[in-house]
């Protein structure tokens, strides 16, 4: 994550785009007299979407759950891909 000042973040904002998406982070732009604003990536803002789309369901965390907890428990059972060329 960076914090940059709208004042800095308008001098060189090609920088702060392209350090956003290089790193997949996001970036808080300041404002001295409004809210500040977070800029970031698309790809992260979808992966951050369908996480939350994802957890809306109550069905799909108790999945999550079960899931983790047989992971953590060591009942996985490790599979190859299957050739088909």
């Amino acid at each position: 994550m960076q914090v940059v000042s709208y004042t800095d973040a308008r001098k060189s904002l090609k920088s702060v785009l392209d350090s956003v998406v290089d790193n997949v982070d996001f970036t808080i732009i300041t404002r001295r007299d409004a809210d500040n604003v977070v800029v970031m990536s698309q790809d992260y803002f979808d992966s951050l979407m369908e996480t939350v789309h994802l957890l809306r369901s109550s069905a799909n965390v108790a999945h999550l759950k079960q899931s983790i907890t047989q992971y953590c428990a060591g009942k996985v059972v490790q599979k190859g891909l299957i050739d088909e060329g």
